[in-house]
């Protein structure tokens, strides 16, 4: 039995969205996979054996923006940043 021409254009509709859904899955599936991300659990060991503890305080915001430029260009980021001025401001 030969299908209408609006039928024909539904089931060419359809396959093509369903291949763009498979490619964008597969594309961020992918990515997922290649990038292992860490849970909280286990970043929370791994900071334990480096012997990190989480601290939480309020700053300017001003400060904030200035330190968050300044950690871009750090070698080890935002807590090196910190570890390191904090230290230089209790020494002096």
């Amino acid at each position: 039995m030969a299908m209408k021409k609006t039928d024909l254009e539904k089931n060419k509709a359809l396959k093509l969205n369903n291949a763009m859904k498979q490619s964008t899955a597969e594309r961020f599936g992918k990515a997922a996979a290649a990038e292992p991300k860490l849970d909280r659990r286990e970043q929370r060991k791994l900071d334990q054996a480096q012997g990190l503890v989480a601290f939480a305080c309020k700053l300017n915001g001003e400060l904030v923006t200035e330190l968050k430029t300044r950690a871009a260009t750090h070698p080890e980021g935002m807590t090196g940043l910190l570890n390191e001025v904090i230290k230089r401001g209790l020494a002096g």
